[in-house]
């Protein structure tokens, strides 16, 4: 089969190393249209789970990836001086530029092409090809070209945010929530190297307006947001990328179908999840493991983009919910910033519940604790939420109608 990958990221690169190494008389190209080595971004999460099932697909690319990694099982909550740690999951962080190093390298190895520079557009695909898979993003030009055809929707979120990094070299993923005059404004920042952090910063619009964020240049922007965080930087900078680092609205991006005669969305391209459930490049390594194994299982393409489809869309319900709440939690964090740390800390563990909104949030955490320990409320508590949920989500709709 020939196949024609566009967009050299996560997912386009390990598709291509799964095609190839189930079958490398496969003929697969991978365009990218930026330089090799420029990347956005700065560390990508990920959890013990996903190690291994890449450790199951290919085990050289995750050795090397488990060998750059730093790793982490701690999560601290700084709220003003007020500090709770608890300890969980094994998570682990790597750089960005790392890790599609380590997936170029081993694509190369097994015979596949990287074309860097090279920009595909819907007018001009590649001749020939078998599949062609759209690997370009969230804003993808092959997937926008058909929007109707996939049924995209776009919904923005509320909250400014901005991905920065940090020399600041982080022990735990850490979350430090610092009140101002105008409203809360919080980080999330986790390691990805032996020098370097992730720090994602996000408020209320109002906060970031009354902070003057929304008309500071980058570099008074940056010393203001070093200055709030003062205390968890320990006097290290926050650092822009090149070409700037706006501040951005998340947008998450769903599509009813995921494929179209030959043409198959991947990653970004097919769905995006809120940054802070961290799954964004979990689901795209995922998407690529479902679609090599739906095209060695099925010959015809048809019969094989449709289980992709299936299989996929399936297994992004419970995180797309996920994500819908985390991101709602914050949105809504005076609800819950003022309990104490423990139990704010606690709750921020429990905000991708479905019942969490609708329940006092003191009230929640009782209800939590007593269900650790008894099987019966644990159970109510599982049938509880959704429903709940459901039915917030249908009396919303008919107050629009």
């Amino acid at each position: 089969m020939k196949v024609a990958c566009v967009g050299g990221g996560p997912a386009g690169l390990y598709l291509s190393i799964l095609l190839k190494r189930q079958d490398p008389s496969h003929d697969i190209t991978v365009h990218e249209r930026d330089p090799e080595g420029s990347t956005y971004g700065w560390g990508v999460t990920y959890w013990r789970g996903l190690y291994d099932r890449l450790h199951e697909q290919d085990p050289e690319s995750a050795r090397a990836l488990d060998g750059d990694s730093v790793r982490w099982r701690d999560g601290v909550a700084h709220v003003r001086d007020l500090t709770a740690r608890h300890s969980g999951d094994q998570g682990h962080g790597i750089g960005r530029h790392r890790l599609l190093e380590i997936l170029a390298a081993r694509a190369r190895e097994l015979g596949v092409r990287l074309e860097y520079e090279r920009e595909i557009t819907a007018d001009d695909l590649p001749a020939g090809a078998d599949l062609v898979v759209a690997a370009d993003g969230v804003r993808s030009a092959l997937r926008t070209r058909h929007a109707a055809h996939f049924g995209t929707e776009v919904t923005a979120g509320r909250n400014p945010y901005v991905w920065l990094g940090t020399t600041k070299v982080f022990d735990a993923f850490t979350f430090a929530f610092v009140e101002t005059d105008h409203g809360w404004i919080w980080c999330y920042g986790y390691g990805y190297g032996p020098e370097r952090s992730t720090c994602v910063i996000e408020c209320a619009p109002e906060t970031w307006t009354g902070l003057g964020l929304d008309r500071a240049s980058e570099d008074d922007g940056r010393a203001l947001l070093e200055q709030l965080f003062a205390g968890v930087l320990d006097g290290h900078p926050l650092l822009g990328r090149a070409g700037g680092t706006p501040w951005q609205t998340f947008r998450t991006l769903t599509n009813r179908t995921w494929y179209r005669d030959n043409l198959v969305l991947l990653g970004d391209a097919a769905h995006t999840t809120h940054y802070s459930i961290g799954a964004g490049t979990t689901l795209a390594l995922e998407d690529a493991i479902a679609l090599a194994a739906a095209l060695r299982e099925h010959s015809a393409l048809p019969q094989a983009l449709a289980r992709y489809e299936r299989e996929r869309t399936a297994a992004l319900l419970p995180v797309q919910s996920a994500a819908r709440y985390s991101a709602q939690w914050y949105e809504n964090l005076p609800r819950y910033v003022r309990l104490p740390p423990e139990r704010m800390f606690a709750l921020l563990g429990q905000r991708h519940s479905p019942l969490l909104p609708h329940v006092p949030p003191q009230l929640y955490y009782r209800l939590d604790r007593a269900a650790g320990q008894l099987e019966p409320l644990r159970r109510f508590k599982s049938w509880l939420g959704p429903r709940v949920a459901r039915t917030v989500h249908a009396r919303a709709l008919a107050a629009r109608e």
